[in-house]
């Protein structure tokens, strides 16, 4: 039985090192969620992955080189009585700084729908 639980426990483990990265060395500890990042002309289409989170809770922002998302996932509310089974999606503080081509981007489009942020940027021409 005790084998089973510690062979349980690994096999969580390996799967949040898989799909999150948890960053080591910053001032609080965060996952770091999984991103695509598509180009298309001057927009942008990234999407991150945030089962759990809440609009209100995700932060978004542009900066010259990127864009940063920081989020905070509540863990799931049970039941006192209830017995963890299975742990595997990561709660708690979720930060990824996406690099782009370095220039102006605006945020043209935000919504978070079936646990994923999208967003839309399009690229601003310099003068």
């Amino acid at each position: 039985m005790w084998a089973e639980a510690c062979a349980r426990l690994d096999e969580a483990e390996r799967r949040h090192r898989q799909f999150f990265e948890l960053l080591g060395g910053a001032a609080r500890p965060a996952w770091e969620p999984p991103a695509d990042v598509f180009a298309e002309g001057a927009d942008w289409h990234i999407r991150i992955a945030l089962p759990g989170a809440h609009g209100e809770q995700v932060e978004v922002r542009l900066g010259d080189s990127g864009v940063q998302i920081e989020a905070l996932v509540p863990p799931p509310r049970v039941g006192s009585r209830a017995q963890v089974w299975r742990l595997e999606l990561p709660y708690g503080r979720m930060w990824r700084r996406i690099d782009l081509p370095p220039g102006r981007y605006r945020l043209i489009e935000r919504r978070l729908e079936h646990g994923c942020l999208y967003l839309r940027l399009q690229g601003v021409p310099t003068p």
